[in-house]
């Protein structure tokens, strides 16, 4: 079977979900500054006022399972498309501080929404030879997104007045929120979903499309309906239940070891972080755009080879340069503390680029398609649901906690990242199984599920 057209299309646009989702995680980091001085904030109300995106991304992704179930993939994407637009309005706009924290919020939901939808959408129109890498696009976006955001941060900083800079960094995003709900329109629904509203012949006509045609579209639609087996399966049934207590588990853990790596503290803070160690305002933008920019060129890498060489070894690989180099992060706080050399910098900035690239090759790859396959079709919205709230509840822990924690000390801050990255490697290396290039019909029945 060839990639066609249709297929990557679809999978490419659901994919923007992803880079408005990167957008409007790392657009906020150009403007902590500007933030503690307009709204007069302490550490204690920048964090909460940065978490606030991500309390909305952590209702968003549980709130999106049954809806996606209901109404589809496809629908609700449109609706994660408009709260994109409304918060970068909003944002841009705000007259106070409540109403700031209000249109952030906003897209958090969207931010949370997307996380499951677009991965799920793209797993259920993509056949097992080519899933991974066209699940991974999200990723891709993901990071394009943030790179787009340092990168608008940077220019806007440059050529806009102080005083209102932050607001047009914020604005910007409403151009692609406009564009992805545009080009949603040339997206079909998910096969998958509208075999589970008894809508067969339009399934056949969506995978038709797609690229699958002959004996492969009798044994794809039988294996989908045999999948749901809705004769014994409820889509409104239990989820927590023995069933699905491995993928329930492996979900969990994936999501909770994402974040726990630290990586949305330099998301968010990534220019705090180079200040802390001694660049200047610009120099620190400036290394901002580094670490985008690494984190897009070992996506890209991650992209090619995920299907080649499977998620567990990118995991495995990740750990092992999240462990070096948030180690020698920790070292360098711990030896340099706030009297920073030019060598304690340097030390810093590749570390944290070694870092952001051992995620972009390992977790950053691997966590979306992992939490699109694991779960059976009837369960699929609310796994990733599950997977997506777990993943955003530790990013807003991380992110309201990193400016109280750094500010007693960057090294402590760092060494718990790294400790918690070794029982990440012990995971992988004693749970985690393989998915690479098997059916989702098939990883149900490999997690003993039937």
């Amino acid at each position: 079977m060839k990639l066609n057209g249709k297929l990557f299309g679809s999978a490419l646009i659901a994919s923007l979900g992803g880079l408005l989702f990167g957008f409007d995680t790392a657009v906020i980091s150009g403007t902590t500054r500007a933030l503690e001085q307009v709204f007069e904030l302490d550490s204690f109300s920048l964090g909460f006022t940065v978490a606030s995106a991500l309390i909305g991304t952590i209702i968003g992704s549980i709130a999106v399972g049954r809806p996606a179930d209901r109404w589809g993939r496809r629908s609700v994407l449109f609706g994660i498309a408009g709260l994109y637009f409304v918060s970068a309005v909003g944002s841009a706009l705000a007259w106070d501080w409540y109403s700031f924290i209000f249109f952030r919020f906003i897209g958090g939901i969207g931010v949370g929404g997307a996380s499951v939808v677009s991965p799920m959408y793209i797993a259920e129109i993509s056949p097992a030879k080519f899933r991974g890498r066209l699940v991974a696009i999200t990723q891709f976006n993901i990071v394009f997104g943030i790179l787009l955001a340092f990168f608008s941060n940077y220019l806007t900083a440059q050529f806009v007045p102080e005083a209102t800079a932050w607001r047009w960094m914020f604005g910007v995003e409403a151009f692609p929120a406009l564009a992805f709900l545009g080009l949603l329109f040339l997206t079909p629904f998910s096969p998958r979903w509208l075999i589970s509203k008894n809508r067969a012949g339009e399934a056949r006509g969506v995978l038709h499309q797609l690229g699958v045609k002959g004996e492969a579209l009798d044994a794809e639609i039988e294996a989908i309906t045999t999948s749901l087996d809705l004769a014994h399966h409820s889509l409104k049934e239990s989820f927590f239940q023995k069933t699905y207590l491995k993928p329930i588990s492996l979900a969990i853990a994936i999501a909770m070891f994402n974040q726990l790596s630290g990586i949305n503290a330099l998301m968010y803070y990534a220019p705090h972080i180079f200040k802390m160690a001694g660049a200047g305002e610009s120099s620190a933008l400036l290394q901002t755009i580094a670490v985008g920019g690494t984190n897009l060129v070992f996506t890209m890498l991650a992209l090619l080879v995920i299907d080649h060489f499977g998620r567990r070894r990118l995991m495995l690989v990740g750990s092992v340069g999240y462990i070096l180099s948030l180690g020698a992060t920790a070292w360098a706080f711990y030896r340099y503390g706030t009297d920073f050399t030019e060598l304690g910098s340097k030390v810093v900035l590749v570390s944290l680029l070694v870092f952001i690239a051992s995620h972009a090759f390992g977790q950053g790859a691997v966590i979306w398609v992992y939490l699109s396959e694991i779960f059976p079709n009837r369960v699929r919205a609310r796994g990733q649901a599950l997977g997506s709230f777990t993943h955003w509840i530790m990013a807003a822990a991380i992110s309201w906690t990193f400016p109280m924690i750094a500010a007693q000390s960057g090294g402590h801050t760092f060494a718990f990242y790294a400790i918690m990255m070794v029982g990440q490697l012990i995971w992988v290396l004693k749970y985690m199984p393989e998915t690479k290039g098997v059916p989702l019909e098939e990883i149900q029945k490999k997690l003993g599920i039937q």
